[in-house]
């Protein structure tokens, strides 16, 4: 890598997690232009040549921490054997994610997260394949094997994911949830509602 990419890559770290620290300071309105290069020391000139705008950065960091959640559930499902093993993995490893990342979680969880995937749903799912593809597989293996309910794809994964998402939204927003609680609660009522 010659050393402009090396730097370009440098100015895109810094805008990110400038990004990130403006966010978890102020929230989606102090989130402006100004205050992330201000915080990154990067110029105006470098957020637009690398992210085109605001938003390109806010989808671009959402992006990056969306990734790594996937990560963390797919790895999480290889180390299980059984469907109800890897719904007690998945439900861990997401909330693990949540507890271990709040403020990336709740830029992930946003209405400027939401909005953005409303609009660009395919592209994100298409751009996002590779890491999702472990989750389908590890679905249709366990419809195959008896272990799961022969529901489509797309409904038993928001059958398994929904109350998770559902928990951190409210730890994240309001608070009043017990994080270990819904851990040692919501594999096994989510197998229930999935089993066939």
């Amino acid at each position: 890598m010659s050393p402009k990419q090396q730097r370009g890559e440098a100015t895109v770290e810094q805008l990110l997690e400038a990004a990130l620290g403006v966010y978890a300071a102020s929230g989606e309105q102090g989130l402006t232009v100004s205050a992330v290069t201000r915080a990154s020391g990067v110029s105006l000139g470098s957020l637009y040549h690398h992210f085109g705008s605001l938003d390109g950065l806010v989808a671009a960091l959402t992006m990056r921490w969306l990734g790594r959640l996937v990560d963390e559930l797919t790895g999480a499902l290889k180390r299980s054997r059984t469907a109800r093993s890897g719904i007690r993995a998945l439900v861990h490893a997401y909330l693990d994610f949540v507890r271990d990342h709040p403020d990336a979680a709740r830029l992930v969880h946003s209405a400027t997260a939401d909005n953005h995937t409303m609009k660009h749903g395919k592209e994100l799912r298409d751009a996002q394949e590779a890491r999702i593809s472990p989750l389908a597989a590890w679905l249709d293996k366990h419809i195959s094997a008896g272990e799961l309910a022969p529901l489509p794809a797309p409904l038993l994964e928001s059958l398994v994911l929904g109350p998770v998402v559902a928990v951190a939204r409210r730890w994240l927003s309001v608070g009043d949830i017990d994080l270990t609680q819904a851990a040692r609660t919501l594999p096994d009522r989510i197998y229930r509602s999935v089993s066939p």
